[in-house]
Formats: C-alpha cells, structure tokens, sequence
C-alpha cells in the first residue's frame, strides 16, 4: 500500500474558477442577506462603516475585483469579512486599524442577519426601530426581502465567495434544552459561551467564520456557522501537529516477483480508470518555513486532504477557549455542555448523480466510494482503502483494512471447513455406527429406557437414527483435523495481520502516534473534585485521587458481577425450558414428535437463547456505559478501554456461556435410570446416544447467523428510516418552495456516527472471530458462514458511513487497539475448547479406545452395542418408572430390560451398575488427547511466530530510506541557514550569491 501523494485520488471536477454545476434539478433559493425592513443592501453596509457597497475579499490585501464566477449573478449581498481583510475596492489598512469602526471585533452574531457580522448595539436598535420592532426579530429573512441569486447544493460546500472551502459546520438550535446541558445553564449562559469561543477562533487563531441564520434553516430554528482555514494557518498548525507530508516518490525497486503479480490479470483488483494507483512516496514531517520543499505545495487547495483539513480544523476547535476565567476551552466541552448541538466536516457532495461516471466521472470522492465501493455490485473487488483514508480518515480506514484483511484469510479456512464437511456427508453412509443405529432389524430395533420420568414410554433406538446422521456429519476424523488447522489458522492470519499493520502504519504515517498527550474528557473536568499538575504540560488540570476512585471502581466491578450472574440465570433457566419441554414432548402420543423431541427443544431454546442474549445485550451497554463514566476516566482512550473491557466480558458470557454448557456440561452428570440426577425436581437432560454434538451445531448456527442477520437488518433499516424522517419537511419544502436543500442540512439531518465511535463493528467482528475459532470443531461450516456475512458487512458499513451517517471527523489511530489482544486471548483459548470439544463433546476418541483396544477386527463394527449398557426395569425408583411398562415392539407383556447409554456394568455383574473398566479408559484416553493436542498445536503456534518477523523487509527499508532523506533535508537547510548568516555577517549583498534550498 503506497503512501499518499499529491496526487489527489478523484477530486472535484469543478474548479474554484468559474460556475459550480448544480446537482439538484430543483429550482435554486433565491436569497437576500440584507434588506432589513426596508433598507437596501448599500444602506446596511453604510450603517456598518464603510463608504461603498463591495463585496469583502478574505485572500489578501489591495484592491480586488469581485471573485471570479460570481459576476453572473448580478448584485451581490454583504459577505462577512475575514478578521483582519480589507473590503472589494479598498485598499487594505494596517493591522491594527479595524476594519468595522462600528462593529465590535467579538460581538457575538447570534442575533445577526446572515453573512453579516454583528453590529452594535446603536446600529442594532436603528434598525430594529425602523423596522418597527426590536433587535431580537431581526435574525432572520424577511418576508419582504428581495430574491437577489441562486444558490445550489454544491456551491453550499463553500462560503459565498465560492472560493473557500467550508472545513467544519458547528450548530445550535434555539430553545433546543440539550440531554447533556449542565443544570441551571439557560440560552443566555450558552450564547456567551459562543460568542466568546467564536471570538476566539476569528481573533486568536485565525479562523473564518460565515453564518447561516436560523430562519435560512428547514425547521426555522438551527443556525449554522461555517468555519473555514486559511492557508497560513493549516500550515501552521500542521507543523505543530508534526502532519508528514510527501518530499520524494519512493524509489526502491520492488522485487521481481511482486512485478510478475502485479502483472497477471486480477478481476478483483480496482478500475484504475476512476481509482488511479497512487504515488508511492516517501514522507518527512511538515515545516512551514521549508514548504517548498514538498510535493504539491504549489495547489494549496489540494495539498492537504479534505481529511486532513478537517482534522486540522479539529485540533484548532479542541484548543479554543470559551470560558476565559476558568480557562475551558475545545468544541467537545461545547457539545457536551449543549452550547452547539453538533460540529462536524461536510460530506463532498452527493453520493449519486444523473450522470454516468463513465461518461461525466466523479464530481467527488463520496460518489466514487459509493459507485466503487459501497455498492452491493462491486462485493468482490479489493477495497479502495487510500481514498477510504483519504475521505474517512486513519481510524475508519484501519478498521476497513482490518475487516477486509480478516474477510480474505476466512477463504482458506471457509473451503477447508466445507471440504470437511462434503467429506462427512460421503462417509455417513458407509459408517457402521450410523448402518446400525438405523438398522430396524437389528441393533436399531434395541429397547431403550425413557428419556423422563412416568410420562416417557420406552423407545426404540433406530428413532434416533436422524440424530445419529446430524453427529457424523461433523464428528468424524476431519473434524479433528480441520480443529488443528483452524488453531494454526488463528495464529497465522493474527502473524500476518500483525506485518500488514505495519505496512500500514508505515505507509498512513502513524508510527508513534499514541504516544502524543491526549485532551482531558469534557465529563471528567467538569465531575472531578480534585486538581493536580499535569507532569507533562505543567499546567493545572482537573483530578481524582485513587482512594476516591477506589469506591466508584468496587461498585463497578460489583454491578458487572451482578449482571454476569444476571446472565448465567437466564442460561439456566433456558436450561429448565430445555428439561421441561423435552419431557413434555417426549410424552405426547404422536411418535414422529416424540422422536425428535431433542432436536425440537435445541431449535426452541436457541432461538428463546438468542431473544434474551439481544435484550440483555442493550440493557447491559447502558449499564456499563453508566458505570464506566462512574469510574472517572480522565482521557477518552482510558475511558474506551474500560468500556470495552467490560463489553467484551459481559458478550463472552452472554453469547457463548449457553454453548459452552452444551459442549461441556450437559449429559455429564445424569447419573443411571436407577439413581437419575435432578434440578428443581427435574431431571437433568441427557445426549442422545449419538452424543451432543448436534445440539452444540444448531446452538451455534441459530445464534451465529441470527446475530449476525438481526445486526444487518439494523445497520440497514434503522439509518434509513431515521434519515427518512428527518429530512422529508427539508425535502418537502424543496419540491414545493424551490427552497434549496443546502449541504449543511443535508450532513445535519443524516444519523450521528456511533457515540463509541467503531466499538460495535469491533464487538460484532470480534465476537464472530470467537465464534469461528472457539467451537469449530463442532460447526465446520461456521467459517463459511462468517465470510458470506463479511461480505455482506463490508459494503453495508460502507453504505452507511457513505451515504446514512454524518462524515465523522478524520481520527487517527496506530493501530486496532485492545481488539488485537482480544483476538490473540481468543486464538489460544480456541486450542483449549477445540481439544475439549474433540475429547468431551464428541465421540472421536471412545471411538479410538474401542477401534484399539475393545474391537474383534479394528473396526467400529459393534461399537453401538459396546457403549450401551443395561437396565433391569425393577430396580426403578419410585416415582420414575414409565406408567405404560410395554416393550414399544410388542403390544404385550412388560420390558424386562432396557438399555441406555454409559459404561457401567449390568444389573447381573459383581458390582450392578458400577463404572467399568472401559469407562476409566476412555477418561484417560480423553485426558491424554486434551494434553497432547494442546502441547502440539502450542509448539506450532510459538514455530509460526518465532518464523514471521513482525516487520516486512521491504518496510525496514522504506523505513530507514525515508529517515536518511529527512536528515538530508535538515542539514540541507542547516547549511543554507548558515550560508546566509555568513553572508549579512560579511556585509555583502543577499542578492549577490545564490543559495539553493
């Protein structure tokens, strides 16, 4: 994966320069931005001190024409004038002489008409006088007001001038009381706080700011600020963000085996007519003084990503301060306090067009993500994860290439798992266990004892036969190897992803990342009873000492306790459902039903399994989303941390508590027909006698794929219609005013991005990994499924970050985070449960101990019969004995035997009913299994990392390459700086040498 270059992957296909096509064919909304009560357009820009109606040009000083494009529309309304920019006309005055002599620098335009920077008080009451009311009823459009242009959708990605691209959109609602507000804190405290924190960011960073007033808005109450960067400053603060950016393409060649690839026709790979291969590049960090000497500083419209201007803009927005005597300051505090209601970077545009890409291309980068690689039809294509980047940002664009590095590795292990399972369905049919059990003249017309007490009649054991076919299907000797294989296959694709993540963050340049100091959580500062010295900024900041934090972290772990135990009860009252509607059903009149009564409960129970696991799952984030804010984490990376820790333990024991229960502990201790086991008077449920393996398949199938069906529904369905709902008035009102549907809008009515950011897509894909992983020796076919819903998954989150969420902002991230040790915790504990599965759950090895030790011709001829014992039908305790004695083959007389399934002598024996032998055999047999699988396949696992280097060759390179470069960049212009003091300290001319840089 190459480093970003300048070359800027589908950009837009209209240039500043001139007129922005339209993308809507709904009639433009003709607008004023004057003509208050009367007054024209010159009259309000006399009243605000300047002698000529101009439009304000913000790119520098001297006298400008208008911009270039906006000629065509006629008379152009008042624009605000960036801090410190002289108007159309006007020579530009010294920095210190203010523009506004009537305007207040800082005055807050909450109360202003659009574009207008807010007057004062004297001007405010003329005109509001004039207007026959006060200075409050002038904050919008009058009805009066005349229609001076149109303005489309795409122009709205920009500030009036069609110049400057809008970097962030903050908003706020009037009479909108936020969830979040602090207690007390009116409309007037919030608008203080805006009118100080927008002051700040025109005044002391240099930021632009133009303003959509509420009455411009769909609802007639959201007002909009535009926040725009000049040049200067994104190269300012990029270089106190350590931002790298591309000094040389890279030029070491690559092998010629990676040419020979990239020469064989892929039909995976991308249409390089709309997604070029980006430049491979090497990078060094930004300094500003030194910019020439980057790629592509030439365009700087197209030097920084859109991404990157937004994280910029972001990192401006966390500094500026809105509370100068408390010294509080960034946009997050601002959301969290109801201040704004949100702040965001826009979408590019629409996602979809009239016009063919073939013919007309991308008007921008959200349409070609969508075109090539949201929609469903490019399913099979390689993801487009540079512009992913690009557009989304490092931590979105990590989670794509996760997902997608994790999709392509489940091909391997799906094709090996349904091989094994073709292998199944071919060796049922000659297997002897299954030709005897379905035998009705023979072994399968064997008496057996009931499955309850008094109401189950006895059966016959070919009844069982489906039962017994379900278990060879997966019980059989390629399950064993396809367990080995699939523990191998974890560390492998956790090895392999472990080198591709340091490709990544090579080539995404996010080495070292975390180690910078992160901003304090709003809620912290505001809940935090302590202060303390920050040991790295040395500045006062918010704090909690531990023997305060201890209590709040002993209730925490006492309410995850609590909801554990929650969970195990509702396991164990599925358990109660299972025993009670076996019975039941075990004792109705209708064989057929009763014959697959088991099948029957495992199908019901899963599925009353997977309700509750989906309900406890949501009441469970709340609780612990409450008790994680309990504990007072200062930084939102401790607080994620936590969060997901607890998550994570409460969906293991959730999800799979049920199936580690079949796997390991049903029909373990059921004890004999004449001394049964109980729980609550009931007895407690046995296997079949072909075992429990297909009840363990069903449970997994039916919560895996249900999960993963319900969460698909949801990704899909719920966006859609919440987006639907929030934008049919704006919509309606377009159709039928010829209002436009501004980009604002539009951004601002789609659905909010996830409050834990990507942890639900982690959870999902990780909780999945364990599913795939844990029990595959039960379900081979669960790898199989887990990539056709993978596939399904990448391009429906892609169609949701796309087209139905808000553009989150451009977070970087060094890599997956806490998720990776989740996944190498869940690899090796797959070893274990797989070795368990093989020698508890299934009948792999008593079947080995009869084939070596107990059989006549070393063959499981017979081995039905050897692992079931007897049972004389007198020795039946009272209570439990079946009220109808007759034998199910004949209409009369009483049974005087019974069969059931164990290892224990006959009621004629030295010792009725005690454990045999064979018993204790089998038991070491399967002890030995579990310690020898687990020893083997652990040695393999250390051999496979021990021979993968965690970092790829060809990155160390780069690597060291790059590192050379930056140091010759540095002495390059350490020697042209001393060049040139020697130069002014000699006395002679600057301009008399030439000093290259």
């Amino acid at each position: 994966m190459p480093k970003r270059s300048s070359n800027r992957v589908g950009a837009d296909a209209n240039s500043s320069k001139g007129l922005l096509r339209s993308e809507s064919d709904s009639a433009d909304r003709p607008v004023s931005y004057a003509g208050f009560g009367g007054f024209s357009d010159e009259d309000i820009a006399k009243m605000a001190g300047y002698s000529d109606y101009h439009m304000q040009d913000m790119s520098g000083g001297g006298v400008h024409p208008p911009p270039v494009g906006l000629e065509a529309f006629g008379p152009q309304p008042y624009v605000q004038p960036a801090y410190g920019q002289p108007a159309y006309g006007q020579p530009a005055p010294p920095p210190s002489q203010n523009l506004y002599p009537n305007v207040a620098d800082s005055q807050s335009p909450d109360n202003v008409k659009i574009g207008l920077e807010a007057p004062n008080e004297e001007v405010s009451n003329e005109l509001g006088n004039k207007d026959g009311g006060n200075s409050d009823e002038i904050k919008g459009q009058t009805e009066e007001e005349p229609k001076t242009r149109d303005v489309d959708t795409l122009k709205t990605l920009y500030f009036r001038d069609g110049v400057r691209r809008i970097d962030y959109v903050l908003v706020y609602e009037y009479g909108k009381k936020e969830k979040n507000a602090d207690e007390g804190d009116g409309e007037s405290k919030k608008k203080a706080k805006r009118k100080e924190f927008e002051a700040n960011l025109r005044d002391e960073h240099g930021l632009e700011l133009e303003y959509e007033d509420e009455r411009m808005s769909a609802d007639g109450k959201t007002c909009f600020i535009k926040v725009h960067a000049p040049w200067q400053k994104l190269t300012e603060v990029a270089e106190g963000m350590k931002v790298k950016m591309p000094i040389q393409e890279n030029d070491i060649e690559n092998n010629d085996m990676e040419e020979c690839c990239r020469r064989i026709p892929n039909p995976f790979e991308l249409s390089n007519e709309f997604i070029p291969e980006e430049k491979d590049v090497f990078t060094c960090v930004f300094v500003q003084s030194r910019q020439t000497e980057y790629i592509g500083h030439e365009d700087h419209d197209k030097f920084f990503t859109p991404a990157e201007r937004s994280r910029i803009v972001y990192e401006i927005l966390e500094r500026c301060k809105y509370d100068a005597e408390n010294s509080k300051f960034g946009i997050e505090h601002m959301v969290g306090n109801g201040s704004y209601t949100a702040a965001f970077p826009l979408h590019e545009g629409n996602y979809t067009s009239e016009h063919s890409m073939l013919t007309h291309g991308a008007e921008n980068d959200r349409r070609l993500l969508y075109e090539e690689w949201a929609r469903p039809g490019r399913w099979y294509k390689y993801q487009p994860l540079d512009l992913v980047r690009k557009y989304f940002g490092e931590k979105i664009g990590i989670y794509f290439a996760w997902l997608g590095y994790y999709t392509c590795a489940l091909f391997p292990a799906a094709i090996i798992g349904l091989l094994c399972f073709i292998y199944g369905c071919i060796a049922m049919s000659t297997n002897p266990v299954q030709l005897e059990t379905c035998d009705k003249n023979g072994m399968g017309n064997t008496t057996m004892c009931p499955l309850c007490n008094e109401k189950c009649d006895y059966w016959l054991l070919y009844e069982s036969c489906l039962y017994t076919q379900i278990v060879l299907l997966f019980d059989n000797y390629a399950s064993v190897f396809f367990a080995l294989v699939s523990s191998l296959w974890a560390t492998l694709f956790m090895e392999f992803w472990k080198r591709k993540q340091f490709g990544i963050q090579y080539d995404w340049d996010l080495f070292g990342f975390e180690d910078h100091e992160e901003n304090t959580r709003p809620e912290f500062e505001a809940k935090a009873p302590d202060t303390r010295i920050n040991p790295v900024t040395k500045m006062e900041e918010r704090w909690i000492v531990w023997y305060k934090r201890f209590p709040r972290l002993l209730a925490a772990i006492t309410g995850i306790l609590f909801m554990l135990c929650l969970v195990l009860a509702c396991v164990l009252g599925v358990i109660v459902y299972r025993i009670a509607v076996s019975s039941a059903i075990a004792a109705t009149a209708s064989g057929f039903v009763s014959s697959y009564s088991s099948i029957i409960t495992t199908c019901t129970a899963s599925v009353i399994n997977l309700v509750l696991i989906m309900i406890l799952n949501k009441i469970y984030e709340k609780i612990a989303v409450w008790l994680t804010d309990m504990e007072m984490h200062r930084t939102e990376t401790e607080w994620e941390d936590s969060f997901t820790f607890k998550m994570y333990l409460f969906s293991f024991v959730n999800y799979y508590s049920s199936i580690f229960y079949i796997a390991f502990f049903k029909g373990q201790l059921t004890g004999y027909p004449g001394e049964y086991d109980t729980i609550f008077g009931f007895r407690v449920e046995e296997c079949d006698p072909g075992g429990c393996l297909p009840e363990l398949c069903l449970q997994l199938a039916i919560i895996m794929v249900g999960k993963q069906a319900y969460n698909n529904c949801q990704e899909l369905l719920v966006p859609k219609f919440m987006n639907w709902c929030s934008a049919r008035s704006a919509k309606k009102k377009e159709k039928e005013e010829g209002d436009v549907y501004s980009r604002w809008e539009q951004d601002y009515d789609l659905r909010l991005p996830n409050k834990h950011g990507l942890f639900d897509e982690y959870l999902e894909m990780v909780l999945q990994f364990g599913f795939v992983t844990l029990f595959v020796a039960a379900f081979s076919l669960a790898p199989l499924f887990a990539l056709i819903n993978n596939i399904i998954e990448i391009r429906l989150d892609a169609y949701k970050f796309t087209t139905q969420f808000r553009r989150p902002r451009a977070a970087r991230a060094q890599d997956i985070g806490i998720w990776y040790g989740i996944l190498d915790g869940v690899g090796k504990l797959s070893v274990v449960t797989n070795a368990f599965v093989i020698a508890i759950t299934s009948e792999f090895v008593p079947r080995l101990v009869y084939i070596f030790r107990y059989s006549m011709d070393g063959s499981l001829t017979g081995y039905v019969n050897n692992s079931l014992s007897y049972f004389d039908t007198n020795d039946f305790e009272e209570g439990t004995a079946p009220e109808d004695t007759s034998c199910p083959w004949t209409d009369v007389g009483d049974c005087p035997i019974c069969r059931y399934k164990d290892y224990r002598q006959p009621p004629w024996g030295m010792e009725p009913y005690a454990r045999t032998l064979q018993h204790w055999h089998v038991l070491a047999a399967r002890l030995a299994f579990v310690v020898v699988f687990e020893h083997v396949v652990f040695f393999l696992k250390w051999f496979i990392d021990y021979l993968i280097p965690d970092v790829p060759t060809k990155v160390k390179d780069e690597i060291k390459r790059e590192n050379y470069l930056a140091k010759e960049a540095f002495y390059r212009a350490q020697l042209n700086q001393s060049k040139i003091k020697e130069l002014k300290d000699g006395g002679g001319n600057g301009n008399a040498a030439t000093v290259s840089v």
